[in-house]
This record gives structure tokens, C-alpha cells and sequence, in this order.
């Protein structure tokens, strides 16, 4: 696959739903104003082979962990399992399982480290497989709020009624675009990517940029709240490109057409990969969404937000229809 697509694949500032509040604030400037906390339903059966543990990590990578957990546990990597990769500058709470099938489980929350602990531990009959998870709860403190309060306000009631637009976040397409990038020089034959996991990730990049496109449009025409004729649900979905029939059809199909024609070496090469089609919310609501006004240090204003999340939904995009948001720097590997 050689086609260069008609329109480049950049990290766009996708519309938003809700009026501009023009208001900004500093974002993770301490890892404690980013909290998560997975939320996983699975009752475990506190036999198997599998040591299940319950970790908080600060400041730390969930593979870096991962890989941590295994050398203490005696394994290889591979036999650590986990749901989902979890913000680096966070304070965050999730689940990892290690294989230990013979051997007795060493007590893993007596290990003293200043970049995560094992709060609980315990056994399960199976290992904990990505996206294996219901979703994530949310507490956000976003400080030195500057900008109109009551336009913010009303942002925040529309949000807590209405949901927001269901946009992959720029997460997903890895800092300045990267996975964006290595995803197309793959599917285009420049990069040849062995290593399963960073195939995956570069083309649930590519497909996640396509489902963005249809999500923005349907936003610029002020229906992405409302299923129209052809939609393949009793309410708004978006493609997540693949090969098969389009599972869209009327008025859904013709929009969806005329968007992806203008991208179509893309979902050629999408449909290439063995992609199958599938759909996705175009809205997103938050589960129990609160928000309280803080007095920060200096007297600057601070705004705190709690909520839950389903899997595979991201937090920065409902922030990006409240505010803008200026992290740290923070240097990458390869920087100088």
C-alpha cells in the first residue's frame, strides 16, 4: 500500500459543542492533581494462579510497574498482566496480575518504593488482559482558572446534562502525533513494525483519526447529540474504519461517505490491515460529574472536577469543552 493520502493526518483542533469560554489553567502541575482510579466489577475468586494486585503508582509508567512487579515476583514480563496503561503524571490506582502458578505469593505490599505501592493482593483464577475494565474514576484539579466564570458554569451544566463529543484524545495519537505518523509509514510500506503491540497502537491511531473526522463534522453540524436516518443504533455512532459494508446507511451513509472519500488511501489502507468495521458513541456522558470552585495558593482560583468514565473514553476531551490547559514541560526520550 503506496497511496499518500488526499488530506494530511495531523492532531487537529477538532470543534467543540459547547461555546468557547476563552478561560485557561495549569494542568498536572503536581502528579496529585490528576487521580484515577480504575473501576474493574470482577469478583475475584481469591484462588488460581494468578496473584492479583491492587497498585497505586505516582509519577511512574504502568509498564515501567509492570516490569518492576515481575522482577520482584520472579517472572518474566510477559506473565504480568494489565487493563490499561495509565497516565505517567498521575496519581493513579489500578489492577496487575502476575503468574505464579506453583510457587507460594510472596506478600507484594511489603515492598517499600517511592513510585508505586501494592495496597492488596490476591489470588484469581485467570490473568487480567488489556481493556479488560469497566472504566476509570476521575478526580481533576485544574489550578489558576482564569477566564469567565459563569460562561465556565454554564459549560459545566451543559456537560453534566448533555454529555460531550466522543473524540479520541490526543493520547491516542502519541505526543506531536507521533503514533499518528508511524502508523502511516506503516500502512504505507516505509515502516515495518514487528513488535505486535505498537502495531496495534499505530493503527488504532490511523482509525481513531478517521472516527474524529466524522465526530467533527457531525459537531460543525450540530448533530452529533441526535441519531439520524441510517444510523445503525437509536443513537449517534461513527465509524471505526475496517473492511466490510459500511454498517451505516441514508442520511448517516451519504455524510460518512463524503468525509471519508476526502481520507480514502487512508481506510483503503485500513481496510488492508484487516480491519474489521465496527462503531462508536459520538457522545459520551460522565457518571456522577461534580465540580467545586477551590481557593488555590496566592489566592488563585481553582476548579475541581470528579467523575467516572467507560473504557475507551478520555477525560482531556470533555476538559477541552471547558478550558484550555497548560502542563509542565516535560522532557521525552530522544530530547536533548
Amino acid at each position: 500500500m503506496t497511496d499518500i493520502p488526499q488530506r494530511p493526518l495531523v492532531v487537529e483542533n477538532w470543534p467543540r459543542a459547547y461555546p468557547d469560554t476563552g478561560a485557561s489553567a495549569l494542568f498536572k502541575s503536581v502528579p496529585e492533581d490528576f487521580q484515577v482510579e480504575e473501576l474493574l466489577s470482577e469478583v475475584l475468586a481469591g484462588e488460581g494462579e494468578h496473584l492479583w494486585l491492587w497498585v497505586e503508582k505516582r509519577g511512574a509508567n504502568t509498564v515501567w510497574v509492570a516490569a518492576q512487579l515481575a522482577k520482584l515476583a520472579g517472572v518474566k514480563e510477559q506473565d504480568v498482566g494489565f487493563a490499561g496503561i495509565k497516565d505517567r503524571h498521575a496519581v493513579t490506582k489500578q489492577w496487575f496480575s502476575v503468574y505464579l502458578p506453583t510457587q507460594e505469593a510472596p506478600d507484594l505490599t511489603l515492598v517499600e518504593n517511592d513510585e508505586f505501592t501494592v495496597l492488596k493482593q490476591q489470588r484469581h483464577r485467570r490473568k487480567l488482559r488489556r481493556g479488560e475494565l469497566d472504566g476509570n474514576r476521575f478526580t481533576i484539579r485544574l489550578r489558576d482558572v482564569c477566564g469567565d466564570r459563569e460562561l465556565l458554569e454554564s459549560n459545566l451544566a451543559q456537560l453534566k446534562a448533555h454529555g460531550y463529543p466522543n473524540y479520541f484524545g490526543e493520547q491516542r495519537f502519541g505526543h506531536d502525533g507521533g503514533n499518528l505518523e508511524a502508523g502511516m509509514a506503516m500502512l504505507t510500506g516505509k515502516k515495518r513494525v514487528r513488535q505486535r503491540s505498537k502495531k496495534s497502537i499505530y493503527l488504532s491511531a490511523v482509525r481513531s483519526w478517521v472516527f474524529n473526522q466524522v465526530l467533527a463534522e457531525r459537531v460543525s453540524q450540530h448533530n452529533w447529540l441526535t441519531a439520524l436516518a441510517g444510523d445503525p443504533e437509536a443513537f449517534p455512532t461513527g465509524p471505526l474504519w475496517g473492511r466490510g459494508r459500511t454498517l451505516s446507511s441514508a442520511e448517516t451513509g451519504v455524510l460518512e461517505q463524503e468525509i471519508t472519500q476526502t481520507c480514502q488511501a487512508v481506510c483503503d489502507a485500513l481496510e488492508h490491515a484487516g480491519l474489521s468495521q465496527e462503531r462508536r458513541a459520538l457522545a459520551v456522558t460522565a457518571q456522577d460529574f461534580q465540580w467545586q470552585w477551590l481557593e488555590g495558593d496566592a489566592h488563585d482560583l481553582n476548579l475541581q472536577l470528579s467523575f467516572s468514565l467507560g473504557a475507551g473514553y478520555y477525560a482531556t476531551s470533555l476538559l477541552r469543552e471547558l478550558l484550555s490547559v497548560q502542563e509542565p514541560e516535560r522532557k521525552f526520550p530522544g530530547d536533548a
